[in-house]
């Protein structure tokens, strides 16, 4: 029945409130404390079979809405048929335009985790370093031979004490020194909640209890480096994100934390997505109990960072009346909030914030920060949506790309499109079109990225830590099993892409778990012109002399000391 009502009212034109039939009211009262239910339960049905999948031109329909989920689907056509001999994934490799394939290191070594690593790099008595992270798992390799990378450091769980590990960091130079800033945060992958009706949050109050009762250590660490290893490190600073406390220690704190990559570049202040409060909370996806703003700090003071402001959108916080009014309420699915910190260019601050949109703030004085517009972006529920802004080309143009990225496997959601947003005018954003939609390379066994297996959709264009400037017209995108695609835009009315590079998509190192998860972060040193691919069976180096120029593949020109944008 849900699904014979959904479809008359595709047919009926009405999609922007389309949730499927209300499921029976839960009232607020009968969720746990700063669980959002003023909308009740309105989980998307899982779509019909005959819903999407693959048509008689070749191109792939998307169910219009799913709800939260990251199991495998199978329909005729898709990856488990071309593919069954290795688990319907495809094993080959595809290397397409004016691109070169500069050296690949595959397996464990290279792997730190199969999911998501952040990566950064720094330069000590003329060697470059890369490295690569995630929370525990980590590695630290000298990349000045971009061709003869060498394992510097191995770190894994039994390397740290508690409430300490690697967090997502930036790193930038200050008063002679590395300085790097890193993010600790309640863990989104929990045991304790899951994405089942009866495990997520909205019905799991034991679950709910047990996370807020966690003594994970949320908020930045601030440290000195002074070599390219772990021992090198000088702890300069331990700041909690929670504003009721003010002893940083391990304990019982409010809110997230940190989360992903602080943008720092070296200067008076600081920006981070942060839930301070467990009242920040209004978000949809089952697993996680915050919905992330942001946080200003001033540091001009590494030892004693002091905060400076907050900011958050209307609706974000429980009890605020905005909520209700956004079409995802009660769907039990989306990421409502910020999962990046602010993407910066000169004293505007975009801010994408999941189901809540984008929105433009003034941040010129970081105690008041602003909202100078705001834009909401089409429903693509579910899946993550509004996640990245790359900000690479608005100084020159005008235009923001602005992405979520996919949860699910098999293309079992709505594909994540990349908007291309007319900022030129920051009062008055709007949408001028999209990133066009990666095609296979010439050859393949498949007509759509949607039959290869694993994620298809857009990740992120890597790091604002990078060192050098980048490229005017050309944006690399991680594309998941897409590899990565190099998007052409310096005609914004007909943006292209100019080449891609795409990874094998099966090895029998990688555990069935994490199969999908396929090209999941690219680096980009712009000085070097080299892009370092990661993906769930190791990495890759990247060069191009007609999109990025000359490679240098030994010793950099110059060492890296702060990100120029």
């Amino acid at each position: 029945m849900r699904h014979l009502m959904r479809n008359a009212l595709l047919a009926a034109g009405v999609t922007g409130m389309l949730l499927g039939p209300a499921l029976p009211s839960q009232a607020d009262d009968e969720v746990p404390a700063n669980v959002p239910g003023v909308c009740g339960d309105r989980r998307p049905a899982d779509p019909a079979p005959g819903e999407y999948g693959m048509q008689l031109d070749g191109t792939f329909r998307h169910p219009f809405l799913t709800p939260a989920g990251e199991e495998r689907f199978a329909f005729p056509g898709g990856a488990q048929d071309l593919f069954p001999k290795t688990k319907g994934y495809d094993p080959k490799s595809y290397l397409e335009g004016p691109i070169t394939l500069e050296a690949s290191y595959r397996g464990p070594d290279f792997t730190p985790d199969y999911f998501h690593t952040w990566q950064n790099v720094v330069d000590f008595d003329g060697r470059r370093y890369l490295f690569q992270y995630d929370r525990t798992e980590a590695r630290v390799y000298d990349v000045t031979n971009v061709k003869d990378v060498k394992i510097v450091e191995r770190l894994t769980g039994k390397d740290w004490k508690e409430a300490d590990y690697w967090g997502a960091a930036t790193i930038q130079w200050r008063d002679g020194h590395y300085v790097m800033i890193q993010s600790f945060e309640q863990k989104r992958q929990v045991d304790e909640l899951g994405d089942s009706p009866e495990r997520s949050k909205f019905n799991n109050p034991e679950g709910v209890a047990k996370l807020r009762e966690s003594t994970t250590f949320k908020g930045f660490k601030v440290y000195r480096l002074d070599g390219p290893r772990r021992k090198d490190w000088t702890l300069l600073s331990t700041v909690t994100t929670d504003p009721t406390l003010t002893d940083p220690k391990p304990g019982v704190q409010q809110g997230s934390g940190s989360l992903d990559v602080p943008y720092w570049t070296g200067g008076k202040y600081m920006f981070i997505a942060v839930a301070p409060l467990d009242s920040w909370s209004n978000t949809e996806v089952p697993t996680y109990l915050y919905s992330p703003g942001y946080q200003a700090y001033d540091m001009s003071d590494l030892k004693r960072p002091k905060l400076v402001g907050e900011w958050h959108r209307p609706g974000q916080v429980a009890g605020e009346a905005a909520y209700a009014k956004n079409p995802r309420c009660g769907n039990r699915t989306s990421w409502m909030g910020a999962r990046m910190p602010l993407f910066v260019s000169g004293k505007y601050g975009f801010a994408a914030l999941g189901g809540f949109g984008l929105s433009i703030l003034d941040i010129s004085d970081p105690a008041r920060m602003r909202e100078v517009s705001h834009l909401d972006l089409p429903m693509s529920v579910g899946g993550t949506e509004a996640d990245n802004v790359d900000v690479s080309q608005y100084e020159k143009t005008g235009m923001v790309y602005v992405s979520g990225y996919p949860l699910g496997e098999d293309c079992h959601e709505p594909y994540k499109e990349v908007y291309q947003v007319d900022a030129r005018n920051p009062a008055e954003p709007r949408i001028v079109g999209v990133l066009p939609r990666p095609k296979p390379a010439a050859g393949a066994k498949f007509a759509d990225y949607c039959q290869r297996g694993g994620s298809f959709g857009p990740k992120r264009t890597g790091s604002y830590t990078s060192p050098g400037d980048p490229k005017q017209g050309l944006i690399p995108y991680a594309f998941y099993n897409a590899g990565v695609q190099f998007f052409d835009v310096r005609d914004a009315k007909r943006p292209k892409i100019a080449a891609q590079f795409v990874p094998a998509g099966f090895s029998s190192r990688v555990p069935d778990y994490a199969l999908g998860n396929q090209t999941h972060a690219i680096y980009v040193e712009w000085d070097r012109k080299i892009v370092w691919v990661f993906t769930n069976d190791g990495m890759y180096a990247l060069s191009s002399r007609q999109l990025l120029g000359a490679p240098t593949l030994g010793k950099p020109d110059r060492p890296y000391r702060n990100s120029s944008r």
